[in-house]
């Protein structure tokens, strides 16, 4: 049966026979992995010049050994374009910054860093430069929030909690946590609440205190998450299957036309250049946040309760600034 042969393999071959001391060569290499001589010469080679490996061949034991027994192949060989990606993934980490989970993220890439070869024919600094990320806005957790309710996660165990919702004080709970999820800055678990008898989303800035309740508890056969989601608009969800229709006018169109809203969006041309964003969501709260932050370029076409709920806003949205100035008089 052939060798599985990528190049790290075999270079891992290569050093395990070497370090046996029975002097391996090209020819006697390339017959144990059934490769050809020159493909084990490149190794060779490779190791030499690129991972530094101080090789060398006795001729009066017709092999090749190490010079230096304290040397260690490298852990990882990687092409260049997966070093940039390394890279480039440890700029993403800014958006996690501020978070509990950042240091351990940190310490990670710099395990990979520090098992990459010496000699890389990229200059990653110099790449890096030339790149920028604008992390979202993200919210507070307390570490040892953090921990607990990432621990409970893991092992299913039930856990008490002290939840605080806006403009209210904050309320005992005990909760089931099913899965962990990160939107727009914030992190959340979406569990079995016992006080409401129910599925709920809590986001981990907004516990003030968690606890271990002693208790393991098992996840539902029937719950999935991606069910439970699919056709969500951030992080909440219901039951009900709602289309919505959302005219953009032609300021606006190509903008929301390139990208991609929602995974049951459609796209349809209107008149005067202005298109008809259809979607089912099966919650409104975050749909209705979005479209208010087109302001007077995104218009709700239906549902009509939907359409209605929406002008009620915006009066009296349009209400506080005529208090605003009336005050001013």
């Amino acid at each position: 049966m052939a060798k599985y042969k990528p190049q790290h393999a075999r270079l891992l071959f290569i050093d395990r026979k070497i370090r046996e001391g029975r002097h391996p060569n090209c020819s006697s290499l390339a017959e144990e992995w059934e490769v050809s001589r020159k493909t084990i010469q490149r190794d060779l080679e490779y190791m030499r010049y690129q991972l530094d490996a101080p090789l060398e061949y006795s001729a009066k034991n017709r092999g090749y050994c190490y010079t230096e027994q304290q040397y260690k192949l490298p852990a990882m060989n990687i092409r260049e374009r997966d070093l940039f990606g390394v890279y480039l993934a440890e700029k993403l980490l800014v958006q996690y910054e501020g978070t509990p989970i950042y240091d351990s993220l940190c310490s990670v890439f710099k395990k990979i860093e520090a098992a990459l070869p010496n000699k890389i024919s990229m200059d990653p600094a110099g790449d890096q430069s030339k790149f920028t990320v604008f992390p979202p806005f993200s919210t507070t957790i307390d570490p040892a929030v953090w921990e607990i309710m990432i621990d409970c996660l893991r092992s299913s165990h039930q856990v008490h909690i002290a939840y605080k919702t806006p403009g209210k004080g904050p309320i005992e709970r005990t909760i089931d946590p099913y899965h962990g999820l990160r939107f727009e800055g914030d992190w959340y678990v979406v569990g079995y609440c016992h006080l409401r008898a129910e599925i709920r989303t809590f986001s981990l800035s907004r516990i003030v205190t968690a606890k271990k309740s002693g208790k393991f508890f098992q996840i539902p056969e029937d719950f999935d998450f991606q069910q439970l989601s699919g056709g969500h608009f951030g992080v909440h969800w219901g039951e009900a299957e709602i289309e919505v229709k959302i005219r953009f006018n032609k300021q606006v169109a190509e903008y929301v036309r390139e990208r991609t809203w929602h995974p049951t969006q459609k796209v349809d041309d209107g008149e005067n250049g202005t298109i008809i964003l259809s979607l089912t969501v099966n919650h409104l709260l975050e749909l209705k946040r979005w479209i208010l932050s087109w302001g007077g370029d995104a218009q709700v076409l239906a549902p009509a309760s939907f359409a209605q709920d929406l002008r009620r806003t915006l009066q009296q949205a349009a209400g506080q600034y005529d208090v605003m100035g009336a005050l001013r008089k």
